[in-house]
């Protein structure tokens, strides 16, 4: 069993062109999860692009999260909300609403401590890396050494974010994540992001969990 792909939707999410983006996505190969990041479009906006990518995602049978919006995730029929304000109130509040029925991630995780509450709350995996930092073309040092570390540890599945380049999903994936979390590496791609998502792929079969590579 090798990693998944999780897309995270581009910072500069067009809701006209953004569909055919995905769908061309899609057709690359497995993608696990899409997680619509919150893009500042205000609840209106939100729901208007999530009702439109949800069911195409769904289709695919790829898992939709939306970014820290219940009221969203819950009128799109998403699959599920990706907390990561920080706040354990929030987090407990996602628990008790999509639970067990739904999907619970958590994000903005700081310190190794941050990932085992969240982990003892129940959530469905901890997420290692920060949305809001602007993407290297590698994955964070920190987001690696917390990915390891976690993968060694504990069965609750982490996803570890990766670099702008696709080389940087290879260094996600050596950490032992169950999921490697990419942005602008398969948007941006010159060939597209079907082309992108067949990289990754491809990429992912490489690496079987349980095997981390500590070099």
């Amino acid at each position: 069993m090798h990693p998944r792909l999780y897309l995270i939707t581009p910072e500069d999410l067009d809701i006209d062109r953004f569909p055919d983006q995905l769908a061309a996505a899609l057709a690359g190969g497995d993608v696990a999860c899409l997680m619509i990041a919150d893009g500042g479009w205000g609840e209106t906006g939100f729901q208007k692009i999530a009702e439109r990518i949800v069911p195409m995602a769904q289709k695919a049978g790829t898992a939709v999260l939306v970014h820290n919006d219940s009221r969203t995730a819950g009128r799109s029929r998403a699959d599920g909300i990706h907390v990561d304000t920080g706040t354990e109130d929030d987090l407990k509040q996602a628990l008790e609403t999509f639970r067990p029925g739904g999907i619970v991630g958590v994000g903005d995780i700081r310190t190794r401590h941050d990932a085992m509450t969240a982990a003892e709350l129940g959530v469905d995996y901890v997420f290692f890396g920060l949305l809001a930092r602007e993407e290297d073309e590698e994955p964070h040092r920190k987001t690696l050494d917390f990915a390891s570390w976690w993968a060694e540890m504990f069965e609750t599945p982490c996803v570890a974010l990766s670099g702008h380049a696709l080389a940087g999903i290879e260094t996600a994936a050596a950490t032992g994540a169950d999921f490697v979390a990419a942005r602008a590496a398969i948007w941006n791609h010159p060939d597209g992001p079907e082309a992108a998502v067949r990289a990754a792929n491809e990429i992912l079969s490489r690496h079987q969990l349980g095997e981390v590579d500590n070099g």
